[in-house]
């Protein structure tokens, strides 16, 4: 009799029925820095993919792939993601990692994030209309050269020669040096490029800068040096150099002076993007994303250790100091 009650009552109103885990997709992250460097920048992607309706462990899983500043890492790191058989692919770091993505991985939907012109570079047509599989946002960083000069120069206790170090492996380094020589040529500044691709060769290069007696230091653009943050924040102490970098993380850990985009919402920008390709959409239908917010960020204790005097103008326009 209980058998039979009982088969009515799942008759009526459906057997018990459990929970299935959620299907988990699959993506790609395919940096050329560290973990440990993107941190902060991790979370803002994956703040930007839950925008979408993801979240890392429970719906999606990330494949995370780092060449710690090693350009020659990047294609067997691509090669290792298709073999995963993700579903997308993000890449951060400029064209050289987005162009290992898509050697490997030719048919997987890709979005990158890159400092210089994405055009210019061959990733996509335009940045309205991207076409083919890739997409992005353009983290501002390659073209601010200038401006890190002009802004350098103000900070230097007296006019003299600046050092600008740049990383020879870089395909983005010759037309980094050859927009910073325009602009010091128009105001009349000495500029003597340094080259260094590896730790020794820093030591090297920040011993020619205080040789040559150069009243600064520009850093280029360059995963390796994000990479060797800790280094190169140790080094221009030690000679006591002025020096003008690229991001904020390195004023963070004790460097004097940067400027850049807000590199956390270009990240988020990334994530969605790539969680809009998991719910459908084609990269051709999602224009390329840019900058629109810059950060002069100073570090006022390394400063009183340099000795330097930082003109009221100038303090007026930094948006953050750090003691």
């Amino acid at each position: 009799m209980k058998r039979r009650v009982f088969l009515f009552w799942a008759s009526t109103i459906g057997m018990p029925s459990f929970a299935q885990p959620a299907q988990r997709r699959t993506i790609g992250y395919l940096s050329p820095r560290s973990k440990a460097v993107e941190s902060d920048l991790l979370a803002a992607l994956l703040q930007g993919i839950s925008e979408t309706g993801f979240a890392e462990g429970r719906n999606v899983l990330i494949e995370y792939r780092w060449a710690d500043g090693k350009y020659d890492r990047l294609p067997g790191l691509a090669v290792e993601l298709r073999s995963r058989g993700v579903e997308a692919i993000v890449t951060s770091g400029g064209p050289q990692v987005a162009r290992a993505a898509r050697a490997a991985n030719p048919d997987t939907p890709m979005v990158f994030i890159s400092g210089s012109d994405p055009v210019h570079d061959g990733l996509v047509k335009s940045l309205n209309h991207p076409e083919g599989n890739t997409t992005g946002v353009v983290s501002f960083t390659t073209s601010l050269g200038p401006k890190r000069l002009e802004l350098l120069r103000e900070l230097m206790p007296k006019p003299g020669e600046v050092a600008f170090l740049v990383n020879p492996k870089s395909q983005i380094a010759a037309v980094q040096v050859e927009e910073v020589r325009e602009a010091a040529r128009i105001v009349d500044q000495p500029l003597h490029v340094l080259h260094a691709s590896t730790p020794a060769e820093l030591e090297r290069a920040f011993g020619t800068a205080a040789q040559r007696r150069a009243g600064g230091v520009l850093m280029a653009a360059d995963l390796f040096f994000q990479v060797q943050r800790e280094q190169l924040v140790g080094l221009a102490m030690r000679h006591a150099i002025p020096v003008m970098y690229e991001w904020r993380e390195f004023v963070v850990s004790g460097g004097l002076v940067s400027y850049s985009s807000r590199r956390t919402e270009d990240w988020r920008q990334a994530g969605v993007r790539v969680g809009r390709i998991l719910n459908g959409a084609k990269p051709s239908e999602l224009p390329i994303g840019r900058s629109t917010k810059f950060e002069l960020v100073l570090n006022a204790g390394t400063a009183r250790s340099l000795g330097l005097a930082v003109p009221p103008a100038f303090l007026a326009r930094v948006d953050e100091v750090i003691e």
